[in-house]
């Protein structure tokens, strides 16, 4: 990684801890997939350049093609923080308890820290509802995605029973974008995504992959409509490397816990739109979507 010690090479997790009190050279953050990548960059290069001046040393992104690039990125030590989703952060768990801890999470404007998971379609499909579209080709995100498959295909499922005999034929688009892209441009014929569901509709509601697809003018909400929600998903964590020094998880964090009040323009794009506050949470949050995703993976 980018400690001082020659054994850097190594990505287990022993020899990161083992490393933890030698100090950084680089600190890497990983954004989850879900949006082009240039638009990742974009909306958090303002949030890079505060964490660089706070640590001193050369800050980068990387923006991987799927959800399980920054998972395993945060597994080998490769990647120092990033803010996952429920079920991303319940797969680093599992896999390794020791890689990472959580430190915040997203309040949105009515003070909630959770969201949604939303089906929609086109508003000229004529789907109204989720037992509309039987016989449909419905469209979920990738399998690491929390409100793109974990919490949706276990309601729909419970409801309507196998989900690939329910629907003509179900397709992972690859992220959130993909999914809204697809549904407007007919590729699929309904799907879900994620919003804080506070606003309106026509808006992308306040925050979500819906707010940040109207505000890149790659929909407009009008030719869409909500058919279905979820239960109230826990907003997802923002996680530090466990081994990295204390110093630099405070410094990292307290940045982060700040952001509303001194850059609210960055705090947007960081948080995918209008929200409140970044606010501390804890492991205990997550035990629903892990014990989700243990019964998803047979664990």
């Amino acid at each position: 990684m980018k400690l001082l010690l020659a054994a850097l090479a190594a990505t287990t997790v022993l020899s990161g801890a083992a490393s933890a009190q030698d100090a950084i050279t680089e600190f890497n953050i990983g954004i989850l997939g879900g949006e082009n990548a240039q638009d990742r960059i974009s909306s958090n290069e303002c949030y890079r350049k505060m964490i660089e001046d706070a640590l001193g040393v050369p800050v980068k992104l990387f923006t991987p093609a799927d959800y399980d690039g920054v998972i395993q990125g945060l597994l080998g030590g490769t990647l120092d923080m990033a803010w996952l989703g429920a079920s991303a952060y319940a797969k680093t768990f599992l896999t390794d308890p020791e890689a990472v801890e959580v430190a915040l999470t997203t309040m949105h404007t009515n003070d909630s820290t959770g969201y949604y998971s939303i089906g929609f379609t086109r508003k000229d499909t004529g789907i109204t509802s989720m037992d509309d579209a039987k016989g449909k080709i419905f469209a979920f995100a990738e399998p690491n995605s929390t409100s793109g498959y974990l919490v949706p295909a276990a309601e729909l499922l419970a409801k309507y029973g196998t989900l690939e005999d329910y629907f003509a034929e179900v397709k992972m688009s690859g992220g959130h974008e993909q999914t809204i892209v697809g549904v407007a441009n007919g590729d699929f014929d309904a799907g879900v995504s994620w919003a804080d569901g506070v606003g309106n509709w026509e808006d992308g509601y306040a925050s979500g992959a819906f707010r940040k697809a109207a505000d890149a003018g790659l929909v407009d909400m009008n030719n869409l409509v909500e058919i279905w929600r979820s239960a109230m998903i826990p907003e997802g964590p923002m996680v530090v490397r466990k081994a990295l020094p204390q110093d630099v998880k405070d410094k990292v964090i307290q940045l982060s816990a700040d952001l509303h009040e001194t850059d609210k323009d960055c705090a947007y794009g960081v948080s995918g739109g209008e929200n409140k506050d970044f606010v501390p949470v804890t492991h205990d949050a997550y035990q629903g979507v892990i014990a989700a995703r243990k019964m998803q993976e047979g664990m």
